[in-house]
């Protein structure tokens, strides 16, 4: 059975962690998975939606299209599933006119209204499709991570503690909003370092940043030579409909994880693999402490990675991707 997934790049994270690494499991499902980005000129977009696929299951993932679009594609294939892991109906949290977009609001609705399938990242995600179609089209899908493609952290006895965050430029912007805390972590605990995996990097008076540019494949190996993995998330609804990648990335590699109380880091993060601080003085003591027990980073990282094996397991999740889509090809 075919199944077109339009997307918006084969490198873009949502396609590798909530498609591509299921494609074993496709391939022993009998489904035949073919990637196409989704084109951005206009003239190549028409010629993209348009075509004749109605003997086809398409598989449209996170890119809201003009409603009319939409529309067209429609009535041009079999089956449609959207596949969503980020409140993309919203602007997000550092866009300079706000949250709310009614432009996004009605292309979300259109994509809703159209789909056969939602597989939507978490619980929020799924109450805002909920008010546009019928509950059984819905299907909760977290974002999952493959634990045996990510060696366990060392975590030897070494100074200094090296903290680490993974993330694009986009959501570098809402770490810079920790920017105090960072600072009051640099200035209390010396010789601290911030690895930062990403195509830009912060900088801070008092915290070393290491430059770490992302590079397909190697974040493993990079999250397995650090201590500490980190995530911030401002308070908002754009961050509920966070799916939490780069907390399961580093509970996959080993390490314990600190974040701030916000969103799905609350139905994530539990204490025996990280800490939940939620003032300035919790996040210096929870970085302290992990800085100097090198004993209890590994005893909260191996806990960590077998929350990943039992909650967020690619053999649990992929399965449940998998039958969707072979519904929806035999109901053709």
């Amino acid at each position: 059975m075919d199944v077109v997934a339009l997307v918006q790049g084969r490198d873009h994270a949502s396609t590798r962690y909530r498609l591509l690494q299921f494609a074993d499991l496709f391939v022993r499902r009998g489904l035949r998975l073919q990637i196409e980005p989704i084109a951005r000129s206009w003239s190549a977009r028409l010629r993209q939606i348009n075509q004749d696929r109605r003997h086809q299951v398409v598989f449209i993932q996170r890119k809201l299209l003009p409603v009319w679009q939409t529309l067209l594609l429609r009535r041009r294939v079999g089956k449609l599933i959207y596949d969503f892991d980020d409140a993309v109906f919203l602007h997000d949290s550092n866009h300079p006119d706000g949250l709310d977009s009614i432009t996004r609001r009605l292309r979300f609705r259109a994509i809703v209204r159209s789909a056969d399938v939602l597989l939507a990242g978490n619980h929020y995600l799924a109450d805002q499709a909920r008010e546009y179609t019928r509950n059984e089209k819905i299907e909760i899908v977290p974002t999952c991570v493959d634990p045996n493609i990510y060696p366990a952290a060392l975590h030897v006895d070494r100074q200094p503690t090296r903290m680490v965050w993974i993330g694009s430029s986009s959501t570098l912007a809402s770490l810079e909003r920790a920017s105090s805390i960072l600072e009051g972590i640099g200035e209390s605990i010396p010789g601290t370092e911030l690895r930062v995996i990403c195509d830009r990097f912060p900088r801070f008076r008092h915290l070393r940043v290491e430059d770490c540019p992302w590079r397909a494949g190697q974040e493993p190996e990079e999250l397995r030579s650090s201590d500490i993995g980190l995530s911030w998330m401002p308070d908002d609804r754009w961050s509920s409909g966070k799916c939490g990648l780069k907390v399961l990335q580093y509970m996959a590699a080993g390490l314990p994880v600190i974040a701030n109380p916000v969103g799905i880091h609350r139905e994530i993060i539990d204490e025996p693999f990280g800490f939940l601080p939620e003032t300035k003085e919790d996040w210096l003591d929870s970085v302290s402490k992990l800085s100097r027990d090198s004993a209890l980073r590994r005893q909260m990282g191996h806990a960590g990675r077998e929350a990943i094996r039992t909650r967020f397991a690619i053999d649990r999740w992929g399965p449940v991707i998998a039958d969707r889509l072979v519904d929806a090809g035999r109901a053709l």
